[in-house]
């Protein structure tokens, strides 16, 4: 490279860097440089809107600038942009204004909205424009004003797509942050609930709100949560898996250790526990921490319904978790070393329709499960319309075709079908897939040592989960560390009047939760009544 090409190079890598750090610089109290400077950051872009006027009938030049589609254009022309037109051209505000303090007289009693800041540097003024907000600039002054008018297109709120009950609250999170702040507040109106946000992301400025409720989060909890949010330093958040990943006390781990939701009850029953809330804007799915593993078979609907039947659909939920996670091993494993253990009527008619299956029984499975994965990946890509039923009819004509030509035995396809059926009773979507991707490794091992292999296994899943961390708190807990006092709702849910304290390794500012209440005693009968009166 040339000295003159080299020359012209670090020229335009100064220049470059001048532009980009201009962020950081006061504003200029000229409007048109102003004007100017927005124009060279946002590249001129069409959706930047600068609206030039003068202040009612005085010579004060003023711009307001917003972003279309991120602000209300209602919010701006009625509350913003009607205020600085007309309302600063009565009789009254003209003999207030002077040249000292129409800056003052603009922010404290022209506009009509309810939320204004003043804003002195470049840095707050393009992230307050590309938020949503209105900015107002007036010629002579190196302040502007900042009103907020987030609004623009937002889809409403819906019912949750992916945790469904049959009783309780049918609405959910949407991208709004805003809105999904307001479903939880609606649900916990106390001045304890205390909210912290940030902007996280160098290039997408993504708005992160902390939620907890003070005096029952713990507060070392608080800080670390905090913290790992501050640390983070990437380029764009563009949902709450990224947070997830990169606060997550393991990453070599197929468990998910931060609990995800779209439902704003199941925040707020978490919140009320001690855990604390991240909330992302631009996703429907909230982040929960710290989690444990039980947490992922327990359902909004165990709390809306009595708990004798909460009790049994959890338990249901454990019952179909070994089969989606063991349901294909143990048949490899018995009917390829251990027939012994297979009554004689039954082995004979498994062996008679194995009679003309040329691969063995991992093949067998592997082909299945495989096939079973990619119909369920495709009926989720599809359109919804169609997604279902090419699933369905797909699977049914696959495994019938399987059969016929003797690739696969009758037995193995009726092992697959309840596998995958049992693993969609799982609630958590995260905790479902660690399940399918476990049973590939579970039936390698059942196909290469039997019953040993998956005994083998499973003490290595079990000692990788008791080694597991979420936010410093054990991943098995209440069964290790052994926690009798928190066992009330783990794999069993007693009665809500016997839920009296909160999780021990949660909560360590406020244990109590309800008083002792006394289950209510039928009312005495009349005759009963006066006997023990008369006594």
């Amino acid at each position: 490279m040339s000295f003159w090409n080299r020359l012209r190079r670090l020229r335009r890598i100064k220049k470059e860097k001048t532009i980009s750090d201009t962020s950081t610089f006061p504003l200029h109290r000229e409007l048109k440089d102003n004007l100017h400077q927005i124009r060279q950051e946002v590249g001129s872009s069409p959706d930047v809107i600068i609206r030039e006027f003068k202040l009612g009938s005085s010579k004060v030049q003023v711009a307001a600038v917003y972003t279309d589609g991120l602000a209300d254009k209602k919010m701006v022309g009625d509350f913003v942009m009607r205020s600085l037109m007309i309302d600063t051209a009565e009789e009254t505000f003209k003999s207030m204004v002077s040249d000292q303090n129409v800056f003052d007289l603009i922010k404290d009693n022209a506009l009509s909205i309810g939320e204004v800041k003043v804003v002195k540097d470049w840095n707050g003024l393009l992230s307050n424009i590309l938020s949503g907000d209105t900015v107002i600039l007036m010629d002579g002054w190196a302040e502007a004003i900042s009103g907020g008018t987030k609004g623009g297109e937002t889809r409403g709120v819906e019912e949750p797509s992916s945790q469904v009950v049959i009783r309780g609250p049918k609405d959910g999170f949407t991208e709004s942050i805003g809105t999904n702040i307001s479903l939880i507040r609606r649900r916990i109106k106390s001045p304890n609930l205390w909210l912290e946000t940030m902007k996280i992301g160098n290039v997408t400025q993504t708005d992160v709100a902390v939620m907890y409720v003070k005096g029952i989060a713990n507060d070392k909890l608080v800080q670390e949560v905090k913290k790992r949010l501050n640390d983070i330093k990437i380029d764009g958040i563009l949902e709450s898996g990224y947070i997830e990943e990169l606060i997550q006390d393991e990453t070599f781990t197929l468990f998910p250790t931060v609990y995800n939701t779209e439902r704003p009850d199941t925040v707020a029953a978490n919140l009320l526990e001690g855990r604390i809330a991240i909330l992302v804007d631009g996703t429907p799915f909230a982040l929960l921490a710290p989690t444990t593993f039980f947490m992922y078979f327990q359902s909004a609907e165990d709390y809306y319904q009595r708990y004798d039947i909460g009790t049994a659909i959890r338990l249901l939920r454990y019952v179909t978790f070994f089969i989606s996670l063991l349901g294909p091993s143990i048949y490899i494993a018995a009917i390829t070393f251990h027939q012994e253990m297979i009554p004689t009527s039954l082995l004979i008619s498994l062996a008679a329709a194995r009679e003309g299956v040329p691969f063995p029984a991992i093949v067998e499975a592997m082909v299945m499960e495989v096939s079973f994965e990619i119909l369920r990946e495709a009926g989720v890509r599809m359109p919804r319309a169609i997604g279902q039923a090419v699933s369905i009819v797909g699977a049914l004509v696959l495994g019938q075709a399987a059969v016929q030509a003797g690739i696969v035995s009758p037995a193995m396809v009726i092992v697959v079908a309840i596998t995958g059926i049992a693993s969609f009773a799982t609630p958590a979507f995260n905790m479902a897939i660690t399940i399918r991707l476990l049973r590939f490794v579970i039936m390698i091992f059942a196909a290469t040592f039997g019953f040993y292999g998956i005994a083998i296994i499973n003490i290595i899943i079990i000692a990788h989960l008791c080694g597991l961390r979420s936010f410093g708190m054990p991943y098995m807990a209440p069964l290790a560390p052994f926690i009798p006092a928190d066992l009330k709702d783990t794999l069993l849910r007693l009665p809500l009047s016997s839920l009296l304290t909160r999780p021990r390794l949660i909560n360590q500012n406020k244990m109590s939760r309800m008083g002792r209440n006394q289950q209510p005693a039928p009312p005495m009968e009349k005759g009963n009544k006066n006997k023990g009166d008369a006594n």
